[in-house]
């Protein structure tokens, strides 16, 4: 079996098929009229997860039928009522454990891991300060990056803890809007205005702390969306005017070939599925989602997307088997 998977991401009470689909079945402004609506994520051979604004919420979309076929909304979730606020502007949703979770960030300040089989919000907590992005630590603990408070915050996972007893430490980083686990070399990475930081992690489970590593100057200002590069060990990196990829091996820079100005995020999958980024219509939203040329990957008219993934495993920060785990 060729293509991105070569095999089945089994997710709790279901398991999502490991096929993708052709290269020519991404065509802008298909006739999906036609088309069945996936019933499950189980049934979509290719799918997206989008931080979608207009109804704070995290979805996942089939590219097939452009239908939303799943979505996550904390007002219908297990989210205490007087925290349904800190997850106002959706900022970034992560597949994370084989497909399993998902990792959602909010510039209300919220940060949760949801389980997509019940929608369940297994953990969540406050992190403020315009929450623009998180990840997974290899221990289950996650860290958020803050960009209006300029910190990285680092939560102990405990879900059986009320959220705002769980415990947490900040790190002071300027413009703070992404964070990146890389499992091959132990280091989180984040880029932080102009700089690329890496900070190495205790693996403590009564005190996790993170010490600042490296810090390599970068071109431009307001580096925005640091994500891999799938397949391999780079990451891919926007700001306001260039889209770069980044060795991770000698921390050198190379401008992609993708759309270039003003990119919120970008994602890329096997070389048959099409790199895909998001650019902003109005404000920092979109009701589309492009490829590196800028045609149309998927729409709906009158969305608020921030952000796009693939819906692949990240096999960069992740290892193959990946379930999900507490730090005891």
């Amino acid at each position: 079996m060729k293509g991105i998977w070569s095999r089945l991401l089994c997710s709790g009470l279901f398991c999502i098929a490991a096929t993708i689909g052709k290269a020519n079945a991404l065509q802008p402004a298909a006739d999906t009229s036609g088309a069945k609506p996936a019933v499950t994520v189980t049934d979509c051979k290719q799918c997206i997860v989008l931080a979608e604004q207009l109804y704070n919420r995290a979805a996942i979309a089939d590219i097939s039928t452009q239908q939303i076929i799943w979505e996550w909304r904390p007002e219908q979730s297990n989210v205490k009522p007087a925290h349904v606020k800190w997850f106002s502007n959706t900022s970034d949703v992560k597949p994370v454990y084989n497909g399993k979770y998902l990792l959602v960030t909010a510039s209300g300040g919220g940060v949760a891991l949801v389980r997509i089989a019940d929608k369940k919000t297994v953990f969540y907590a406050y992190a403020g300060g315009n929450t623009h992005s998180a990840e997974l630590l290899p221990d289950g603990n996650i860290v958020s990056a803050s960009s209006t408070g300029n910190y990285l915050t680092l939560f102990k996972v405990d879900t059986t803890l009320a959220p705002e007893q769980v415990y947490h430490r900040n790190y002071t980083v300027a413009f703070g809007h992404n964070v990146v686990w890389d499992q091959q070399h132990q280091l989180l990475w984040t880029a932080a205005m102009n700089k690329l930081l890496t900070f190495t992690y205790n693996f403590s489970c009564t005190q996790p702390a993170l010490t600042l590593g490296d810090s390599v100057t970068l071109p431009g200002t307001e580096a925005h969306d640091l994500f891999p590069v799938y397949g391999k060990n780079d990451l891919w990196l926007t700001n306001t005017t260039n889209v770069y990829t980044i060795n991770t091996d000698t921390k050198q820079l190379t401008q992609a070939n993708v759309l270039q100005v003003n990119i919120k995020s970008v994602s890329s999958a096997d070389a048959a599925w099409p790199v895909i980024v998001i650019r902003p219509k109005t404000s920092w939203w979109t009701d589309e989602v492009l490829d590196a040329k800028g045609n149309t990957v998927f729409r709906q008219s009158g969305l608020k997307i921030y952000k796009a993934r693939w819906f692949i495993n990240n096999a960069f920060s992740y290892p193959e088997a990946h379930t999900i785990t507490q730090c005891r």
